[in-house]
């Protein structure tokens, strides 16, 4: 797994195969480990995975954590590998990031798939209320360290809850590797908390605007969304579905079948084949 120094810290990254640029991007609480089951199956392309800055296996500077943050480390990445002309993957913040990325380098973008991902603001009643009251609990100074930092609860139940199969304590254990202290799992409570709901965090929440509006106004873009059914944790339902269809230009939607969240752990073939086979209809290999 490479690593490439960046701003002033590291990100590791996978690297796999050669010819045109699939970038995928994970998101909280994950890392490229999200994709390992995906890579494989997606066919010809030099396909990388980062880790984002302060997970997984990349460095953890003494930054906020804040999409900004999230999205200057990810710029220098890009521009440190030279990467140019790419197909974006991303998957919940990662898909928010990719669509930030190409809304700021348009003529670097060739097409972007994404699922279960951030793509606009939400009114809080738009949430469950069990999401409600974890949010909020997530949200309350002292409590949300308690769960996260202390009790590291997030990224347990991200992958026991937040699937259709819960994984086993050996895969489990890999994803929490990352984060053995409190200190270290700052990142994770950081995205926790920038969930745009009821217009805040405000800052994020014009960012989030900026890229929607070049989502609906980018035709010569094409875009993907995977879909799921079967979980209360999908982020992605039916409703969000038909507002991203009614909205972003380009878009085609694929349904890859019963999933939690974290679909990549639940349905990777059927991502895999959702990827490859719309590259292929736009030539992305050609």
């Amino acid at each position: 797994m490479p690593e490439i120094d960046v701003l002033d810290s590291t990100m590791h990254y996978e690297d796999t195969g050669s010819g045109p640029v699939f970038v995928f991007l994970h998101g909280n609480p994950s890392s490229s480990r999200l994709w390992r089951n995906v890579l494989p199956k997606v066919g010809e392309g030099r396909l990388l995975a980062p880790d984002l800055i302060g997970m997984g296996r990349s460095g953890k500077p003494d930054i906020p954590y804040l999409f900004a943050d999230h999205a200057r480390y990810l710029d220098a990445w890009f521009d440190a590998l030279g990467l140019d002309q790419v197909v974006l993957v991303g998957h919940d913040w990662g898909g928010a990031l990719a669509f930030d990325w190409a809304s700021r380098h348009p003529d670097r973008v060739r097409g972007i798939a994404f699922l279960e991902s951030i793509v606009k603001p939400l009114a809080w009643g738009e949430l469950s209320p069990q999401a409600q009251k974890r949010t909020e609990l997530i949200r309350t100074p002292g409590a949300g360290e308690e769960m996260v930092l202390q009790q590291n609860a997030f990224v347990r139940t991200a992958f026991t809850g937040g699937v259709r199969t819960p994984l086993p304590e050996e895969e489990l254990a890999e994803y929490l590797a990352p984060y053995p202290t409190p200190e270290s799992r700052r990142p994770i409570l950081a995205w926790a908390r920038q969930m745009p709901l009821g217009g805040e965090p405000a800052e994020l929440i014009a960012r989030i605007e900026a890229y929607d509006e070049w989502m609906a106004t980018s035709p010569s873009v094409p875009k993907l969304l995977m879909t799921f059914e079967g979980s209360p944790t999908l982020a992605i339902g039916e409703a969000v579905a038909k507002w991203c269809a009614n909205t972003f230009a380009a878009l085609e939607t694929v349904f890859c079948g019963e999933a939690g969240h974290h679909a990549p752990e639940d349905r990777p073939e059927e991502i895999a084949a959702a990827i490859s086979a719309w590259a292929d209809r736009h030539g992305f290999r050609g």
